[in-house]
């Protein structure tokens, strides 16, 4: 039986010897051996061949104990981390997340998998802050500028308007309408209610045919 440890980093300032002595820690307390590490430096948009999770899936079989340091690390969002999840728990590899014990699977994989849908609504603004500074630390990288032009006014039209790029932007991260309101509001005079960016979000899908939500929020919802 293995017992392998899974790292994973999204950007240059993040460091992998710290998720590994992390694990490492939780290991010498539980007096397990890390048979292998699999570590991936890369960002959680890339796909899971990238990010190594299909060799992880390929290399854990029945009885084996997969570390992990939190939920953020293993996929790139809720629905996707909970479908890795439900692999691995199909072919009975045990499942830890350091930072976050109450979710190991130690009691069982149905019991955990409802553990991590009660998780969810705190697990969410992890998600939405990682994946939004890595967005804009790319948006950065790229030469654009992020939020309301100086001087600028809304003559016509939605408060809104003038964020429509940046809104866009937020959601091909995968963020839901309340989560862009939390990160629009700021940059208003007057803060937006959650209607008012809900009825903009229609008003774009009606002009582009795209739907301002997050597919994935919406999924684990129902």
């Amino acid at each position: 039986m293995l017992t392998v440890g899974y790292i994973r980093v999204s950007t240059d300032e993040q460091d992998l010897s710290k998720q590994r002595h992390l694990l490492f820690e939780y290991a010498q307390q539980q007096r397990l051996i890390i048979d292998q590490f699999i570590e991936a430096e890369v960002s959680s948009r890339k796909t899971p061949q990238e990010r190594r999770i299909v060799e992880l899936l390929n290399l854990l079989g029945t009885g084996d104990h997969l570390l992990v340091a939190e939920l953020s690390r293993l996929g790139r969002n809720m629905l996707e981390t909970l479908n890795i999840i439900n692999s691995l728990g199909e072919k009975g590899i045990r499942i830890t997340f350091v930072r976050q014990p109450e979710l190991s699977t130690s009691g069982g994989h149905g019991r955990l998998l409802l553990a991590i849908y009660s998780y969810f609504a705190e697990a969410e603004r992890d998600y939405i802050s990682i994946r939004t500074k890595q967005g804009l630390a790319a948006a950065r990288a790229n030469g654009k500028l992020l939020g309301r032009p100086k001087g600028s006014r809304n003559k016509s039209g939605s408060v809104l308007s003038p964020f429509k790029q940046q809104i866009e932007e937020y959601h091909r991260l995968g963020l839901s309408i309340r989560a862009i309101q939390k990160l629009i509001n700021p940059l208003l005079e007057k803060p937006a209610t959650y209607n008012t960016f809900k009825y903009y979000a229609h008003r774009l899908q009606s002009h582009d045919g795209k739907a301002i939500v997050s597919p994935t929020i919406q999924g684990i919802a129902k």
